[in-house]
């Protein structure tokens, strides 16, 4: 198990430098050079680590997408103890590390600094904690009551987890939840009877506290913005269909079978139903609210360790048979890597289907040049000329890069860019980026084309062609535009 963590962390540092930045991490960047208990969009947690990588070595790619690779590695080692916990020996911890380390949605979640990388690692986390919690003997996915658990003190270290986990994203509360809820259905449901349960509770709400009395005071922003994205206004939304077919290749097609066996599994298993239940409410509720797919990706882990026992049972000593498993293995994460690591180079992105499949991946590329167009433009109008961008993304990129060309500090409308406030009240020119004229009309009287942004690469992502305008003598006081500028999504 250990062996393969140390392979999948060595595999992730190998590309961490490739391509370049993702929109997310220029915003995290920004945010935590604003700190604060909270965002429009997000507890404090990943804009604190960028604020402390940057510390370290703003320049570093490497290093700033460090923590996200050990927190995927930590996602790796909990399937292995996982495994152990449901009665399993190394050959079952070994396959449960491989097969979530080759994992699509593990691998691309490690490579960039991201909040559902350390999601995920809370929730697996979890999962340990809650398999100790349950306790029992060796054979312990075979049907049977439910009579022993372990040590009620676990429910300690999963208050302070849960709490550190909802400083870094909302989402934790579904899963905490639908775990909760189904060992109340399904049971065993002695395991709330002890006083360290209250206790764990009061633990991470502690912990957490800060962030909703930040949200409060704001207006409860995360609010409208998870309506926006269950709109579809996210580049990574999906529809109810997408949602599910998407459920398949989270893990990789190829490791379907193993985490649809594991949740047979522990549906038979008295003591473990809970997960089970827990995994179906979670797919229910992420499904008819327009969740994202990989929100319920913390899931796959424990399903692949439930599986993991008894497959590698069945592989035992047959040549065959581990042949067929490590073959299976080996494709699966050689294709993830290629779609969700920058394996390939960047010139060939075009003629490869990573763009289709990835969509984070064409936002990894051509921010330097996004910059240096912005540059272009605004060293042909002057000085005192701002910056308005559509998204964070292309703020958060102005601010990375833009000191080469004399850029200011721009801004944006766009989540936590809005409170961070308006450009100056004496600011009559600017120039906007990504916004449509039409839009800016109702802002501005006058409205310019000046140029179009092009990565030099014709690679589609969200910048792609975007218009720059030159725009003149806004129509009030930015006082008055501001709050009408401001967009969550």
């Amino acid at each position: 198990m250990y062996w393969v963590a140390g392979i999948f962390a060595a595999v992730l540092a190998t590309f961490a430098h490739r391509y370049g930045y993702h929109r997310d991490e220029l915003y995290f960047l920004a945010a935590g050079r604003h700190v604060d208990w909270g965002y429009a969009d997000q507890p404090p947690l990943t804009p604190l680590v960028a604020r402390a990588m940057s510390a370290i070595d703003p320049e570093s790619l490497v290093l700033l997408r460090a923590p996200a690779l050990l927190a995927a590695t930590l996602v790796v080692l909990c399937a292995g103890w996982m495994a152990r916990e449901f009665g399993g020996g190394r050959g079952a911890q070994a396959l449960a590390a491989a097969a979530v380390g080759g994992a699509a949605l593990v691998m691309g979640a490690g490579h960039t600094l991201n909040t559902a990388v350390f999601d995920i690692a809370a929730w697996s986390l979890i999962g340990v904690l809650v398999l100790r919690l349950l306790g029992g003997p060796a054979d312990r996915l075979r049907p049977r009551p439910a009579e022993i658990l372990g040590n009620p003190r676990w429910w300690l270290a999963i208050g302070a987890v849960a709490g550190a986990g909802l400083q870094n994203k909302l989402l934790l509360i579904f899963p905490a939840g639908a775990l909760a809820v189904s060992l109340a259905l399904v049971g065993p449901r002695k395991i709330f009877g002890t006083r360290y349960f209250p206790m764990a509770v009061g633990i991470a709400a502690l912990i957490w506290l800060p962030y909703p009395v930040w949200q409060a005071r704001n207006g409860w922003p995360q609010w409208e913005l998870s309506r926006a994205i269950a709109g579809g206004s996210s580049g990574t939304s999906d529809s109810p269909i997408m949602f599910v077919l998407t459920q398949f290749g989270l893990m990789g097609p190829l490791l379907a079978p193993l985490w649809a066996f594991g949740w047979w599994l522990l549906w038979r298993s008295d003591r473990y139903r809970a997960f089970a239940v827990s995994y179906v409410l979670l797919f229910v509720v992420f499904a008819v609210t327009g969740g994202k797919a990989y929100y319920l990706g913390g899931m796959y882990p424990i399903l692949i360790a439930a599986a993991a026992v008894p497959t590698a049972a069945w592989l035992g000593t047959h040549r065959m048979r581990r042949a067929a498993v490590a073959s299976a293995l080996t494709v699966n994460a050689l294709a993830s890597a290629v779609l969700f690591l920058p394996v390939l180079p960047v010139g060939v992105l075009n003629d490869s289907p990573v763009l289709a499949v990835n969509y984070d991946a064409g936002e990894t590329v051509g921010w330097p040049e996004f910059v240096r167009d912005v540059g272009a433009v605004r060293a042909r109008l002057g000085a005192d000329v701002a910056i308005l961008t559509a998204n964070y993304g292309e703020a958060g990129a102005i601010e990375r890069f833009g000191a080469r060309y004399d850029l200011p500090k721009p801004h944006s409308g766009h989540n936590s860019y809005w409170w961070w406030g308006p450009p100056d009240d004496a600011t009559t020119e600017l120039l906007a980026i990504g916004i449509e004229g039409v839009d800016l009309g109702r802002f501005f009287a006058s409205v310019e084309p000046a140029e179009r942004i092009d990565n030099g690469l014709d690679i589609d992502n969200d910048e792609q062609g975007e218009p720059i305008f030159v725009c003149r003598g806004p129509r009030a006081p930015w006082a008055e535009l501001w709050p009408r500028m401001k967009h969550l999504g």
